[in-house]
């Protein structure tokens, strides 16, 4: 019970700081590239992860985790992975509507299910998938405005999905094969994610921007949201790879259009976005969804776990019976 306890905490530990990390990053580099001029995404990425392993080499000299050797070839492929999956969610987001890129960003959960429905045989119950329709649901409501298709953006969303599914399904599944943890994978994994996306930023910025990230002025005010930016991303990255490893990539998913929510509300009321009925609509059904996974995901674990207390104490109901019959054969003799 003391292990299952601590095992929760953390879980609810790992969804606190991913939510608080990633709807700060998101309202920082919104005032970044809206408010001060900075449309260079990609390349602010790389920056992060640079910073991150960084900090994560700093946090393993001074013997806070113990750096763990994983197969290059592992490393090398999932770091290139994920970071070719950030390209191409971008470069969605520069060929398509706004309205398909949230289409896009809705398709990974059900693409996710399918993908490890089909090659790691998990099963996803009626009540499970009755809860990610109406999160989805919720979220289009609430974040959809226009659907504009082409080829090259639908192309790339396609991508886009591929790869982010697939990504995010191995962070769990290789820090559950081979025994490591979340600080241990990201460490191992970040400069590849960062060397690919440092070497393809610019290019892909230049592409979508028309603008180049060594022409732009950077000036103070732009460079201290930028090392804001940088060092938030450590705690996002972190908490990326802590819930994926501790829960699941779908959880992770539905935990991400919980922050689109709260982005939503925050815009409302920091930003002065535009906000309208449809939005509260959409986040009350979204909100609702999510409630409802949470709640069938706890029922099915304490299943689970029910499943198991039986054979257990099956075990000590059969030790407790051996014990007086030894105890007689001893009297007897």
């Amino acid at each position: 019970m003391g292990e299952m306890s601590s095992f929760q905490m953390g879980v609810v530990g790992a969804l606190f700081l991913s939510v608080a990390s990633s709807v700060s990053i998101v309202i920082c580099n919104k005032a970044l590239m809206s408010n001060l001029g900075f449309p260079f995404a990609t390349t602010l990425t790389s920056w992060h992860l640079i910073v991150t392993f960084c900090t994560l080499h700093v946090a393993q000299r001074l013997n806070l985790f113990v750096s763990k050797s994983i197969d290059m070839k592992t490393v090398m492929l999932f770091g290139i992975l994920n970071g070719v999956s950030i390209g191409f969610l971008n470069l969605s987001l520069g060929f398509n509507s706004i309205g398909f890129y949230q289409m896009t960003k809705l398709a990974i959960i059900p693409f996710t299910v399918l993908l490890e429905t089909i090659f790691l045989k998990k099963q996803f119950s009626q009540k499970i998938k009755l809860s990610l329709f109406l999160l989805l649901v919720g979220v289009g409501i609430a974040s959809i405005t226009d659907l504009q298709l082409n080829l090259v953006g639908s192309i790339l969303s396609l991508l886009a999905i591929l790869t982010t599914c697939v990504g995010q399904i191995l962070t769990n599944t290789i820090q559950k094969k081979l025994n490591v943890s979340s600080t241990q994978l990201l460490y191992q994994s970040a400069p590849f994610q960062a060397a690919i996306l440092f070497v393809s930023g610019p290019v892909v910025d230049q592409l979508l921007t028309k603008q180049s990230v060594f022409a732009h002025k950077y000036s103070p005010v732009v460079l201290a949201f930028i090392v804001t930016s940088c060092l938030i991303a450590v705690s996002v990255n972190f908490s990326t790879f802590l819930v994926i490893g501790k829960t699941s990539p779908v959880t992770y998913q539905v935990l991400g259009h919980l922050k689109t929510c709260l982005v939503l509300g925050f815009g409302y009321t920091l930003l002065h976005d535009p906000f309208t009925g449809r939005n509260i609509i959409g986040i009350l059904v979204a909100v609702f969804g999510m409630g409802l996974y949470s709640y069938f995901c706890a029922e099915e674990n304490k299943k689970k776990h029910s499943g198991d207390l039986p054979l257990s104490s099956q075990v000590n109901q059969e030790e407790e019976n051996h014990e007086p019959t030894k105890s007689s054969k001893e009297s007897n003799m």
